[in-house]
């Protein structure tokens, strides 16, 4: 089966049926066997992400078999399935709980989010917030919405630009690497205000619907920002990596910069890079 925009509100209910049927039933529920360490201590994999990947697989699998889907605790069990995506006709790749570390500490901040990659293009990008119960959705070329609970659905967009002292953004500082951590935590104060929930999901979300300015990512495993910088493009924000090239699906390094337009990019990178 081959896919056309008419498929977003089927992945968006897959999404939000199986955070039912899978998430939303373990939160705050969990015993200490259910969650477990990848990384570090904040790096965390709970019974909720593996049991919601693994349905959210199955059934992508049913309904497009020739896809590739890839979902990030698949990957943590075999690293070589990120090299498969660039060569992928149609590709799906989930986060079934972005916000793994807030989940398991019984914060209602995390999400589900989906990519739909063609050809090496991102081309649908869906966020569900399980707590909400709604979605922050966006397809190329036909712009970004939030859809309800109750199937209400509102065009978003970023915010308009502002000066750099005027701006509210977050910084996520853990993949980071000095001396650019301590450059960019000493410009940040030179910025109105920040904030961090660490959950890409809600961070994204957050921009997108024009309630802050900008981002700074380091990391970019595509699970934890296809969906959204697709969500914020068709907001009308720019995203470009550190060096000011395009953002595309097979990057893997680079960091990743999103802010309102271009010429706000461009005054970011200037005041939060400066010596």
């Amino acid at each position: 089966m081959q896919f056309n925009d008419n498929d977003v509100d089927w992945l968006s209910d897959l999404l939000a049926a199986v955070a039912v049927q899978e998430i939303m039933p373990r939160f705050r529920q969990l015993g200490t066997g259910d969650i477990k360490q990848k990384t570090s201590a904040l790096d965390l994999v709970t019974e909720a992400d593996t049991s919601a990947e693994r349905v959210i697989t199955e059934r992508l699998r049913e309904r497009y078999p020739d896809a590739f889907v890839l979902g990030e605790e698949a990957c943590e069990l075999d690293a070589s399935l990120l090299g498969k995506l660039k060569d992928a006709p149609l590709a799906f790749i989930i986060d079934p709980v972005d916000g793994t570390y807030n989940f398991a500490t019984g914060v209602p901040l995390f999400g589900v989010m989906l990519a739909v990659v063609v050809n090496g293009e991102t081309v649908a990008g869906i966020i569900h917030d399980p707590v909400g119960k709604d979605w922050i959705i966006g397809v190329k070329g036909a712009g970004s919405h939030i859809r309800s609970a109750f199937d209400i659905r509102q065009k978003v967009s970023v915010t308009p630009p502002a000066a750099v002292n005027e701006m509210l953004g977050a910084i996520s500082w853990q993949f980071l690497a000095d001396p650019l951590r301590s450059t960019l935590a000493r410009n940040h104060a030179k910025c109105k205000a920040s904030f961090g929930f660490r959950c890409a999901a809600h961070e994204y979300r957050l921009i997108a619907s024009g309630n802050a300015h900008f981002a700074i990512f380091n990391k970019l495993m595509p699970w934890d920002h296809l969906a959204g910088v697709l969500i914020h493009q068709e907001a009308g924000g720019h995203a470009a990596r550190f060096d000011g090239s395009a953002y595309l699906p097979r990057h893997l390094d680079g960091g990743l910069l999103i802010a309102p337009d271009k010429a706000n990019w461009q005054d970011l990178r200037r005041t939060l890079w400066s010596e």
